[in-house]
Protein backbone atom coordinates (compact mmCIF):
# COMPACT_ATOMS: atom_id res chain seq x y z
CA UNK A 1 0.00 0.00 0.00
CA UNK A 2 1.02 3.57 -0.81
CA UNK A 3 -0.24 7.09 0.89
CA UNK A 4 0.50 10.27 -0.16
CA UNK A 5 -1.35 13.48 0.81
CA UNK A 6 -0.48 15.29 -2.50
CA UNK A 7 -3.01 14.38 -5.05
CA UNK A 8 -0.41 14.35 -7.88
CA UNK A 9 1.66 11.91 -6.42
CA UNK A 10 -1.08 9.71 -5.17
CA UNK A 11 -2.08 9.30 -8.70
CA UNK A 12 1.29 8.77 -10.03
CA UNK A 13 1.81 6.10 -7.61
CA UNK A 14 -1.29 4.54 -8.48
CA UNK A 15 -0.52 3.98 -11.82
CA UNK A 16 2.31 1.73 -10.60
CA UNK A 17 0.20 0.40 -8.04
CA UNK A 18 -3.49 0.30 -8.77
CA UNK A 19 -6.31 -0.20 -5.88
CA UNK A 20 -2.99 -0.09 -3.70
CA UNK A 21 -2.64 4.01 -3.15
CA UNK A 22 -4.68 6.00 -0.71
CA UNK A 23 -4.47 10.11 -0.38
CA UNK A 24 -4.03 10.46 3.19
CA UNK A 25 -1.88 12.85 5.96
CA UNK A 26 0.60 10.47 7.20
CA UNK A 27 0.61 11.95 10.64
CA UNK A 28 -2.77 10.36 10.67
CA UNK A 29 -3.55 7.43 8.18
CA UNK A 30 -6.39 5.47 7.66
CA UNK A 31 -5.59 1.58 9.02
CA UNK A 32 -6.13 0.60 12.06
CA UNK A 33 -2.76 -0.11 14.87
CA UNK A 34 -0.52 -2.81 14.52
CA UNK A 35 -1.65 -3.14 10.76
CA UNK A 36 1.31 -3.85 9.03
CA UNK A 37 4.59 -5.56 9.27
CA UNK A 38 6.99 -2.66 7.61
CA UNK A 39 6.51 1.00 7.04
CA UNK A 40 8.53 3.07 5.06
CA UNK A 41 9.05 6.48 5.04
CA UNK A 42 11.60 7.86 2.77
CA UNK A 43 12.73 11.37 1.17
CA UNK A 44 9.63 12.86 3.67
CA UNK A 45 11.00 13.71 7.25
CA UNK A 46 13.06 16.37 6.06
CA UNK A 47 10.17 17.88 4.17
CA UNK A 48 8.73 18.37 7.92
CA UNK A 49 9.22 21.01 10.44
CA UNK A 50 8.57 18.32 13.13
CA UNK A 51 9.15 14.51 11.99
CA UNK A 52 7.73 13.30 15.74
CA UNK A 53 3.95 13.09 14.27
CA UNK A 54 4.68 10.99 11.29
CA UNK A 55 6.78 8.59 13.50
CA UNK A 56 4.32 8.35 15.80
CA UNK A 57 1.91 7.05 13.13
CA UNK A 58 3.89 4.62 11.88
CA UNK A 59 4.81 2.91 15.20
CA UNK A 60 1.33 2.99 15.52
CA UNK A 61 0.45 1.00 12.51
CA UNK A 62 3.50 -1.82 13.04
CA UNK A 63 2.74 -5.16 14.58
CA UNK A 64 5.26 -6.49 17.02
CA UNK A 65 8.19 -7.72 15.26
CA UNK A 66 7.35 -4.70 12.36
CA UNK A 67 10.19 -2.52 10.95
CA UNK A 68 9.97 1.11 10.03
CA UNK A 69 12.39 2.15 7.23
CA UNK A 70 13.01 5.94 7.01
CA UNK A 71 16.22 8.39 5.53
CA UNK A 72 17.48 10.42 7.51
CA UNK A 73 20.33 13.39 7.46
CA UNK A 74 19.21 14.08 4.07
CA UNK A 75 20.64 17.62 3.58
CA UNK A 76 23.57 16.25 5.86
CA UNK A 77 24.55 13.88 3.09
CA UNK A 78 24.35 16.78 0.74
CA UNK A 79 28.10 17.99 2.42
CA UNK A 80 30.53 16.07 0.49
CA UNK A 81 33.49 18.17 1.39
CA UNK A 82 33.11 20.05 -1.92
CA UNK A 83 33.75 23.65 -3.16
CA UNK A 84 30.12 24.56 -3.17
CA UNK A 85 30.00 23.26 0.50
CA UNK A 86 33.29 25.39 1.65
CA UNK A 87 31.23 28.43 0.61
CA UNK A 88 28.32 27.04 1.97
CA UNK A 89 29.01 26.17 5.70
CA UNK A 90 28.31 29.58 7.07
CA UNK A 91 24.72 29.83 5.63
CA UNK A 92 23.37 26.20 6.79
CA UNK A 93 21.34 26.08 9.30
CA UNK A 94 21.33 23.38 12.38
CA UNK A 95 18.03 22.00 12.48
CA UNK A 96 16.86 18.91 10.53
CA UNK A 97 13.61 17.28 11.64
CA UNK A 98 14.62 14.24 9.74
CA UNK A 99 18.25 14.14 12.09
CA UNK A 100 19.65 10.87 12.55
CA UNK A 101 19.49 11.11 16.90
CA UNK A 102 16.23 13.41 16.17
CA UNK A 103 14.57 10.67 14.92
CA UNK A 104 15.72 7.59 16.77
CA UNK A 105 15.00 9.61 19.47
CA UNK A 106 10.87 9.93 18.52
CA UNK A 107 11.06 5.92 17.63
CA UNK A 108 12.02 5.19 20.85
CA UNK A 109 9.48 7.71 22.42
CA UNK A 110 7.15 4.72 20.75
CA UNK A 111 8.72 1.88 21.87
CA UNK A 112 10.74 1.23 18.71
CA UNK A 113 14.22 -0.21 19.15
CA UNK A 114 17.17 0.50 16.40
CA UNK A 115 17.45 -2.24 13.87
CA UNK A 116 19.95 -1.27 11.56
CA UNK A 117 21.69 1.33 9.91
CA UNK A 118 22.81 1.15 5.75
CA UNK A 119 24.30 4.00 3.02
CA UNK A 120 23.65 4.42 -0.12
CA UNK A 121 25.31 6.26 -2.72
CA UNK A 122 23.11 8.87 -4.77
CA UNK A 123 23.17 8.02 -8.32
CA UNK A 124 23.01 11.74 -10.63
CA UNK A 125 22.43 14.01 -6.97
CA UNK A 126 25.97 15.70 -7.61
CA UNK A 127 25.50 19.20 -7.16
CA UNK A 128 26.36 21.45 -9.60
CA UNK A 129 27.72 25.21 -8.70
CA UNK A 130 25.17 26.65 -11.68
CA UNK A 131 22.44 24.21 -10.10
CA UNK A 132 22.66 25.77 -6.28
CA UNK A 133 23.40 29.14 -7.22
CA UNK A 134 19.97 29.25 -8.89
CA UNK A 135 18.62 27.22 -5.61
CA UNK A 136 19.95 30.24 -3.52
CA UNK A 137 18.71 32.96 -5.82
CA UNK A 138 15.14 31.72 -5.15
CA UNK A 139 14.96 31.06 -1.73
CA UNK A 140 14.86 27.47 -1.88
CA UNK A 141 18.26 26.87 -0.52
CA UNK A 142 19.77 28.83 2.79
CA UNK A 143 18.79 32.11 2.99
CA UNK A 144 16.19 33.84 0.72
CA UNK A 145 17.67 36.77 -1.81
CA UNK A 146 21.25 35.70 -0.91
CA UNK A 147 22.53 36.68 -4.26
CA UNK A 148 26.02 37.61 -3.01
CA UNK A 149 26.36 33.71 -2.23
CA UNK A 150 24.94 32.59 -5.45
CA UNK A 151 27.41 35.00 -7.76
CA UNK A 152 30.20 33.36 -5.64
CA UNK A 153 29.23 29.40 -5.93
CA UNK A 154 28.41 29.94 -9.52
CA UNK A 155 31.96 31.64 -9.92
CA UNK A 156 33.68 28.30 -8.91
CA UNK A 157 35.18 26.55 -11.45
CA UNK A 158 33.53 23.98 -13.48
CA UNK A 159 29.89 25.45 -13.12
CA UNK A 160 28.42 22.67 -14.59
CA UNK A 161 30.16 19.85 -13.70
CA UNK A 162 28.39 17.70 -10.75
CA UNK A 163 30.27 17.28 -7.53
CA UNK A 164 30.89 14.03 -5.89
CA UNK A 165 27.41 11.85 -5.45
CA UNK A 166 25.87 11.91 -1.71
CA UNK A 167 26.05 9.25 0.32
CA UNK A 168 22.22 8.78 2.18
CA UNK A 169 21.75 6.68 4.89
CA UNK A 170 18.49 4.76 6.01
CA UNK A 171 17.79 3.47 9.23
CA UNK A 172 15.43 0.85 10.78
CA UNK A 173 13.51 0.13 14.04
CA UNK A 174 11.51 -2.51 15.05
CA UNK A 175 8.47 -2.74 17.49
CA UNK A 176 9.49 -5.55 20.05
Amino acid sequence: LGADAAHGMARRAATRLPGAVVRADSRRLPFPGGSFDAVTVVWMLHLLDDARPVVAEAARLLRPGGVLVTTVDKAAAHDVGSDIDALCAPYRAGYAADGSARVGAYAAEHGLTPDGTALFRGHGQGRTPRHVARQVRSGALYAPGGHRLADRVEALPDPDGPRPEPEFTLRAFRRP
